[in-house]
């Protein structure tokens, strides 16, 4: 309370102005202005993240630009080099970030916090924001043949039937290097393993090197001791250890240069210290010549484990009841089960948006990266985390990641009365609290004021923030009516109904009160398209107003709103056929882009096609997308390099191409591919869960029909099962019939 009555300001004024600078305070003023008041401006946790991700950009733009001669990441690479098209002019950018290669992957087990991340070129960062472990071949003259970071035509893959693995092959003239890329448990213990496999003509070296960077830059060693013949010992508590004892060893700081670059055999050391925090090492392994070397390096990422803390899900075991997807699509199927071992793996208690930049918690992407899961039948790990949310509840009812952002309330009680019908299970006894309190608090946070645009509505917050500065976002408050209709809903058959009427008024009012403000925008833009908010022209951030459509379904399919709000980004915001955000993100978003493909596709507009077709050809080689992509270079441009909200999405994508609710009915095949529908294709999916119970399809199609057929462990039938194929009139059919034949003349 002391430094609220201080003259912080004041100080702080003088202090620059004396110094030459321009007034801070001033300036922040002027920045706020652009953002419409409220409880907060930014969020204190985004704040502090952007500080430390842009002070590691002051680091790199401090050591990288005068080492070029290092063998830096690939990103590094690329930006710097004239030749490439992902070169970045630094004359006048104080920090240096990776802007053009946001892509990696990690690899981990589930239910495990520990995950090893490696970047496209098989640079392993093995700890979240560590130093990484990298390999080159080097001849008998010292020259380096094959380094992966440097090379353009590196090639990488994923296994994950049985276990995640990372395979990078970097391949010359002269020979190739491999590498292998896994975690395993050892006794309790999680050991990040990779096997690297040198070949060279003319024989040489095989160098494993200890490096002070990872995919975002600069990531410090002090220290590098050499044990035992065969181990590095980093910073005196983790270690690498090699499955063979190397022929030497290079230690070196930052005076001396990269350890890449020490002479071959040159005097060993075994203990570096570098007080700039720029230690590196090299470890030198004979290659024969035409003969290939295998080395194996180990490095525990964890204490080891006993009792019950040991026991954990295997991947064989967790997918084993997963709602299998199968469409004329191999590269499709193949990104629909890499998503699910994506999401299951950033989701050990919590889930996370991505294995780095967004290894922390939001709602808005928990919520959503949830409804996947429910979807594809994981229940028991989407019920853990539900019930993790509890602890994250304010006394006022509010639901708090980051401070400011309106939208979580509505998001999770949207999400447990998902839960709650799809398992068709009542809300648990220690949900009803929070659920109440939850109500209440969109129920007080309502803006009173029948003069303006904004009644009923909530307060301007920064809501989600890719969508701008602080406003009357239209997409926290789709949610909030969202999140009293599932309150509603969860608790009229208990003995809260007098709280569900209420809640069900006040969502009916919310609704109404969006409405109205929605019609006195149209007036004054002179269009049905929804902007972003209240006070904003049309723009790219009018995609959070889809929510709507997809994934809440407050609107019919068809409403004239959602369809102008479509129509609008697909004129104004598309490349490379997938949606472009100009706020923020500057890329290509999956999530958003698929989001939008909903929106069409249960409108029956069938130009959401090409958009699900780009979004999987933007994939990576792993089979991820990160948050956002560069047009020119397909690159990561934008948050973390493997981002499970855009996972989730494809998840969702998918099965909502086969089945998914509208109503009270069930639509099968409203999103099939027009290619998918040649003589021979067989789709099908299940046990997919739905809001009706678990549902198995099957779609066979035949040169003159197509035979549809479905079984249903029915909590509660539908209404109508409606067919919706490509090139067929829809058709309509009782629950219990089971199947039925289309033909394009007439149906059967």
């Amino acid at each position: 309370m002391l430094f609220k009555w201080l003259p912080w300001k004041y100080v702080i004024r003088r202090l620059a102005i004396k110094h030459g600078f321009i007034d801070p305070i001033l300036l922040l003023s002027a920045f706020r202005r652009f953002a419409q008041p409220g409880d907060v401006n930014e969020p204190i946790e985004l704040l502090r993240a952007g500080a430390v991700f842009h002070a590691r950009g002051l680091i790199n733009s401090r050591v990288i630009q005068h080492n070029l001669d290092w063998i830096w990441p690939w990103w590094v690479n690329q930006q710097f080099d004239p030749n490439s098209s992902s070169f970045i002019p630094t004359a006048f950018s104080i920090t240096h970030i990776n802007l053009s290669s946001r892509n990696w992957t990690a690899v981990g087990l589930p239910g495990r916090d520990e995950l090893a991340v490696v970047d496209p070129m098989g640079l392993v960062m093995p700890f979240w924001d560590s130093w990484s472990v990298d390999a080159w071949l080097v001849n008998d003259a010292g020259e380096k043949v094959i380094i992966p970071a440097r090379s353009k035509d590196s090639q990488q893959s994923l296994e994950y039937q049985n276990h995640l693995a990372i395979t990078t092959r970097t391949e010359s003239q002269n020979g190739r290097l491999v590498s292998k890329t896994f975690v395993e448990d050892a006794d309790g213990c999680l050991i990040c393993k990779t096997r690297y496999e040198g070949f060279l003509k003319e024989g040489g070296w095989l160098v494993i090197s200890v490096r002070p960077c990872n995919p975002e830059g600069v990531s410090f060693i002090h220290n590098i001791k050499a044990v035992d013949g065969n181990s590095f010992v980093i910073d005196k508590k983790q270690s690498v250890k090699f499955d063979a004892q190397p022929d030497y060893s290079t230690l070196s700081d930052y005076q001396k240069g990269d350890a890449a670059n020490q002479p071959v055999k040159a005097r060993a050391e075994t203990d570096i210290k570098s007080g700039r925090g720029m230690a590196s090492a090299a470890a030198y392994f004979g290659l024969n010549a035409g003969q290939e070397l295998s080395v194996e390096v180990e490095i525990p990422l964890s204490k080891k484990q006993s009792g019950k803390n040991r026991a954990f899900a295997t991947w064989p075991g967790l997918m084993r009841d997963k709602c299998e997807l199968n469409v004329p699509d191999g590269k499709m199927n193949r990104l629909y089960e890499i998503a699910l071992c994506s999401i299951l793996l950033h989701s050990p208690k919590e889930v996370w948006a991505g294995p780095y930049t967004y290894k922390r918690f939001w709602f808005r992407d928990a919520v959503l990266i949830l409804n996947a899961m429910i979807c594809a039948g994981f229940i028991e790990q989407a019920e853990t985390v539900i019930d993790g949310f509890l602890s994250r509840q304010w006394a006022t009812g509010y639901f708090h990641s980051q401070y400011g952002e309106w939208d979580s309330n509505g998001q999770v009680l949207w999400i447990m009365n998902r839960f709650c019908r799809f398992t068709n299970r009542s809300p648990k006894e220690q949900w009803f609290k929070p659920i109440i309190k939850a109500a209440n608090w969109l129920i007080r946070k309502r803006i009173t004021d029948v003069t303006s645009i904004v009644d009923g509505l909530l307060p301007p917050g920064f809501s989600a923030e890719h969508l701008g500065p602080n406003d009357y976002y239209y997409w926290d408050n789709f949610w909030a009516a969202a999140g009293l209709q599932a309150a509603a809903e969860m608790l009229k058959n208990t003995e809260h109904k007098k709280d569900a009427e209420k809640f069900t008024e006040q969502a009916n009012s919310m609704l109404g009160s969006i409405s109205v403000s929605l019609v006195k925008r149209e007036s004054q833009i002179g269009s049905a398209a929804m902007p972003a908010s209240a006070y904003r022209r049309l723009d790219s951030a009018s995609v959070g107003s889809l929510a709507a459509g997809y994934p809440l379904q407050l609107f019919e399919p068809n409403d004239r709103r959602v369809i102008a709000t479509a129509g609008y980004l697909l004129n104004n915001c598309m490349v490379r056929n997938a949606f472009f955000h100009q706020i923020s993100h500057s890329g290509i978003n999956p999530y958003l882009s698929l989001h939008l493909a909903q929106v069409l596709m249960m409108a029956g507009d069938r130009r959401f096609e090409g958009i699900v077709k780009s979004i999987a050809e933007l994939a990576s080689p792993t089979g991820q997308w990160p948050e956002a992509i560069n047009p020119r270079t397909g690159g990561g441009c934008m948050g973390d390099g493997q981002h499970i909200w855009a996972a989730a999405e494809w998840v969702m994508m998918m099965r909502n191409c086969i089945v998914y609710e509208e109503a009270e009915h069930l639509v099968i095949g409203g999103g099939i591919l027009d290619e998918w529908m040649r003589p021979g294709s067989k789709i099908s999916i299940g046990p997919a869960l739905t809001s009706f119970g678990k549902l198995n399809v099957d779609i066979e199609v035949k040169p003159e029909s197509v035979e549809v057929s479905w079984q249903g462990e029915w909590y509660k039938k539908p209404e109508q099962i409606i067919i919706r194929l490509p090139g067929y009139q829809p058709f309509a059919a009782r629950a219990d019939k089971g199947k039925a034949a289309l033909k394009p003349g007439g149906n059967i």
